[in-house]
């Protein structure tokens, strides 16, 4: 994550970062897959007396703006482990990603936060240190991995701790989201989950998976669409989210290769595949297109939206 290398002057922040979007889960791959979305909050810092955050954008007016922040907190917790001495800082959030509907709202926050921190305290942030802080703060890696890494991830447990595998896709990929006006907390979508699934659910989806993570790799849009099917939570979360079906239904004929509910929804996610990104975002404007008027007649579901993949990850700006 090099910095410009450019000396701050006066009026310019001392610190800025990038942080993009992410979708996680993805059909089958509960709390390990994860793919970037060029969708950005961006966070500046300045060293100060005491903590004071500003929100502007997505968030603003109902997130907190002091120590308590999620930013704010990450960016502490990233300086202690870095044996700094206590500090604070006054920051600014300029937030492009929707809070609470499945695109990692709170990861980019806790990322962005964690490399603040970093660079408050002298370091420069290294992907692998700030995945696993951010990992240990917000308890699972999904989204954390791709907004650390960009592109396609795949986080997985190892012994005692988390790993995150960046996975380079050879061709093109976009995305269509189609999110809705009222958010979904992770929480509540959580609890909606069995404790426990059958066996036959459970080797649907590791085969599943297998398809998806090659569809990805190799643009293949047949295995894209087979692969993103999934048993483990979609089902039990369609509970708090009774539209899913239908809102998939539209993306997918409307052309997307593939739908799936984004992280804990309530935003679906269509996947569009090409032979490079260029190419697989005109597609996914298309798609945007042609499932506008459908989705218009969905209540509370706000107008789908055409996104390429971010490949760079989260960046010192």
């Amino acid at each position: 994550m090099p910095s410009d290398g450019v000396i701050p002057r006066a009026g310019r922040p001392r610190f800025s970062v990038r942080v993009p979007a992410s979708s996680a889960n993805l059909g089958p791959g509960y709390d390990s897959f994860g793919l970037a979305l060029a969708l950005y909050d961006g966070f500046d810092a300045d060293p100060a007396s005491e903590w004071v955050v500003e929100v502007h954008g997505e968030g603003a007016g109902h997130l907190r703006t002091d120590a308590d922040n999620l930013a704010a907190r990450a960016a502490a917790v990233a300086m202690e482990s870095l044996g700094a001495a206590p500090a604070a800082a006054h920051v600014v959030c300029r937030n492009g990603i929707p809070t609470g509907r499945g695109l990692g709202s709170s990861s980019a926050a806790i990322v962005g936060g964690v490399m603040l921190g970093y660079l408050l305290a002298g370091h420069e942030p290294d992907r692998e240190g700030v995945f696993r802080l951010a990992d240990r703060i917000e308890g699972h890696p999904d989204n954390v991995g791709a907004a650390v890494w960009g592109g396609f991830t795949v986080s997985y447990p190892d012994g005692t701790r988390d790993r995150c595998a960046s996975i380079p896709i050879v061709g093109g990929l976009a995305a269509v989201i189609v999110g809705r006006d009222t958010p979904l907390r992770t929480s509540e979508a959580r609890a909606l989950l069995p404790d426990s699934v059958p066996h036959a659910d459970a080797a649907f989806n590791a085969a599943h998976a297998g398809l998806a993570v090659a569809g990805f790799i190799l643009g293949r849009a047949d295995l894209v669409r087979a692969g993103l099917e999934d048993r483990l939570h979609e089902q039990y979360r369609s509970a708090a989210i009774e539209d899913l079906a239908e809102v998939r239904t539209v993306l997918l004929e409307a052309g997307a290769d593939g739908a799936a509910l984004s992280g804990a929804g309530p935003t679906v996610v269509g996947i569009v595949t090409a032979g490079d990104d260029g190419t697989a975002l005109a597609r996914a404007r298309e798609v945007a297109a042609a499932a506008g008027g459908p989705v218009g007649r969905i209540a509370g579901r706000r107008a789908p939206m055409a996104l390429p993949i971010d490949r760079a990850g989260a960046t010192v700006r």
